[in-house]
């Protein structure tokens, strides 16, 4: 039996262009296709192959293609396109990092200004409450008739009122004026 009763179909190599799928021969069927009997034809095959492994086989060997050439420098400028995205990718990474840096650097320099800023107007605040302390200080009688006496203002004695009517015009009280001031001791003007 011969080699494409055992396969099956053959294909002809001398029509079918090399390396189309008609090309292939049905030896690359599936094993659940098979048969019984053809199995037992494909060992009678074998055989018949190993009666022939004397005879001797032709040479195989590759047939450069036209195309050789073009796929080193495809090659090639697969490298390049490589080298360019590495290249790219190392950039946009620095430049990621620098922003970030100067990113950082910014707000530092915000932060400090602003507490800064915090520590003055605590500051301010401090200072605005002492002065609300002395005005509340300053505004009590003792303190107010001490400052009049430093200041020559002497109290005023009993005063007089002048009543106004539809009828007539009364003086109520006596008015009597102010006693001089006692001159203080180094003051000026004294004996």
């Amino acid at each position: 039996m011969s080699r494409t009763a055992a396969v099956g179909t053959a294909v002809p190599r001398a029509t079918a262009p090399r390396g189309t799928a008609t090309a292939r021969t049905a030896a690359t069927r599936t094993s659940a296709t098979r048969t019984a009997a053809s199995r037992g034809a494909a060992a009678r095959v074998t055989g018949a192959r190993a009666s022939r492994a004397g005879a001797a086989r032709p040479e195989l060997r590759l047939v450069p293609t036209v195309g050789a050439r073009p796929r080193r420098r495809a090659r090639g400028a697969l490298l390049s396109r490589k080298a360019t995205f590495v290249l790219v990718l190392v950039a946009m990474l620095s430049l990621t990092t620098v922003g970030l840096l100067v990113l950082n650097t910014a707000i530092a320099v915000d932060s400090l200004q602003a507490s800064k800023a915090r520590e003055a107007n605590a500051a301010r605040a401090q200072e605005v409450q002492r002065l609300e302390q002395e005005v509340v200080s300053g505004e009590t009688p003792a303190v107010v008739a001490a400052a009049a006496a430093a200041a020559g203002l002497v109290p005023a004695g009993v005063p007089g009122y002048l009543v106004i009517g539809p009828e007539a015009t009364a003086m109520r009280g006596t008015p009597e004026p102010a006693p001089a001031p006692a001159p203080a001791a180094g003051a000026p003007g004294g004996n």
